[in-house]
């Protein structure tokens, strides 16, 4: 694995270590069985709804006056005010029934036609506990054109880090 050197040596450890596990992790998995074996559950959403971050980059920087998605944060406030997509907009921490009712009036003023990018970034996109209330509060609500923003690590790890474009505070 290629580590560019401008990448701070941390930070290049954690990726090395978090590549090995995610290696390591099918072998040392295969040995459990039985009662104590539990299956992932499928994600809510589809392969289609998934969007990865240099696609959002890209259509961010193509997109015309009004032809951008909306965007919005469904993580932590204090995250969300270090830095954040451009354009998106924070409405509470959907893992809390607090933020899911904030999303909800949020969305609800919206057309069901609206291009919604839904992203988190505050820890590993498999195991976020903001994305997946988040993606099924606003599709309940009727909404044809939801995608959530894979960010397998970290919005530090996948979208800083690379140097994608950001905004700082609310």
């Amino acid at each position: 694995m290629f580590i560019p050197s401008t990448v701070p040596r941390g930070t290049a450890i954690l990726l090395l270590g978090i590549c090995a596990a995610m290696l390591l992790a099918p072998v040392l998995g295969s040995n459990q069985s039985g009662a104590g074996h539990q299956e992932k559950t499928a994600d809510p959403w589809t392969k289609a709804q998934v969007l990865e971050a240099a696609d959002l980059v890209r259509e961010l920087g193509n997109s015309k006056d009004g032809t951008a998605p909306a965007i919005v944060y469904v993580g932590f406030r204090t995250l969300f005010e270090g830095g954040h997509v451009p354009r998106a907009s924070f409405h509470g921490t959907a893992s809390k029934e607090e933020g899911l009712r904030e999303l909800r009036k949020w969305a609800g003023a919206l057309p069901r036609s609206t291009n919604l990018v839904i992203y988190c970034g505050c820890c590993p996109f498999d195991r976020c506990p903001n994305i997946r209330p988040a993606y099924t509060a606003v599709h309940d609500l009727g909404f044809t054109h939801v995608r959530v923003l894979v960010l397998p690590t970290s919005f530090a790890a996948d979208w800083v880090e690379k140097g994608y474009p950001m905004q700082k505070g609310l």
